[in-house]
């Protein structure tokens, strides 16, 4: 199935931060996929599920660090 099928992946980024992409076309720079595919609405159904922490991994770390 294609985006035309309605065939969307769940992506993500080296920040950890996710996002939607048609399942036809080639992954952005960057981005790899996280195993999920779907509709669009399943597949950000299961983004709002899964990430729980908007701030990107960057940050998450340094806080944590300064946090020590």
């Amino acid at each position: 199935m294609s985006a035309a099928d309605g065939t969307y992946l769940v992506v993500v980024n080296d920040e950890e931060q996710y996002s939607v992409w048609f399942a036809d076309r080639r992954l952005p720079a960057g981005w790899r996929a996280e195993g999920t595919s779907g509709t669009r609405e399943e597949c950000l159904d299961h983004i709002e599920r899964i990430w729980t922490d908007m701030r990107p991994l960057g940050l998450r770390r340094r806080m944590a660090a300064e946090a020590s």
